[in-house]
């Protein structure tokens, strides 16, 4: 579904992403690790569209990056990227008009399960309620492919417990791909299929979750501790 080859990107002399080659499978969930300043949210912004590689390739469905897969695409930034000034009712009504693919059932279903505030500003609305928001708003697409930076981030430990869970029943098996980078480790392991380690830039180690797990004799979480570091 996914597909890098020696995809590089620089900010002046920084190297962010440094000759990433990798093949992602339709239908998986893979977690993206690492530590601040690996190059995890340029990676995902390259896959987005949303940032143009310094060299190299990266192609969706066989399809270049570019316009026609950003409508194949659901994007969930770390930090908020809404008007603070727009309720968050306008919030998924512009949603709702600007993507082909939102679901309007979906939407109600989480908006109920997220609790969201539908008059409220964004800009009154709490860290970790804004994380919902943001998770609300990508998960209403019915995209190809699934985008989430730190979507966890200020979502206290128990709320993040139901919302991995509604992540696994809103992520649609065999038809998506679903890339999430995170922090949380050791409470979203259980999601991933697969695991990509990243530090410098670059890809350290990749694999299936449960054979990084037998060859390594840990979890992923302790293996997290491990590599690169």
């Amino acid at each position: 579904m996914i597909k890098l080859e020696n995809l590089h990107k620089n900010f002046g002399r920084t190297k962010a992403v440094d000759g990433v080659t990798l093949d992602i499978a339709k239908g998986n969930i893979v977690g993206l690790l690492g530590e601040n300043g690996s190059g995890k949210s340029t990676l995902l912004k390259l896959m987005a569209g949303l940032q143009f590689p310094t060299r190299g390739h990266a192609s969706i469905a066989g399809t270049p990056v570019g316009r026609q897969t950003k409508a194949w695409t659901s994007y969930a930034p770390e930090s908020n990227a809404f008007y603070k000034w727009m309720s968050v009712r306008d919030i998924l009504q512009y949603q709702r008009l600007f993507f082909a693919d939102f679901a309007q059932d979906r939407c109600d279903e989480l908006v109920s399960f997220m609790q969201l505030p539908m008059e409220a500003r964004v800009g009154t609305l709490s860290k970790g309620m804004q994380a919902r928001l943001r998770l609300t708003a990508a998960l209403s697409r019915e995209a190809k492919v699934q985008l989430l930076d730190e979507p966890f981030s200020g979502i206290d430990p128990l709320s993040r417990k139901k919302i991995l869970d509604a992540l696994i029943d809103q992520f649609r098996f065999q038809e998506q791909t679903m890339i999430i980078s995170t922090h949380e480790v050791a409470a979203a392991e259980r999601l991933f299929d697969e695991i990509l380690f990243m530090a410098g830039g670059r890809v350290l180690l990749q694999g299936s979750a449960d054979q990084l797990r037998a060859e390594h004799n840990c979890s992923i979480e302790d293996l997290f501790g491990k590599v690169g570091y």
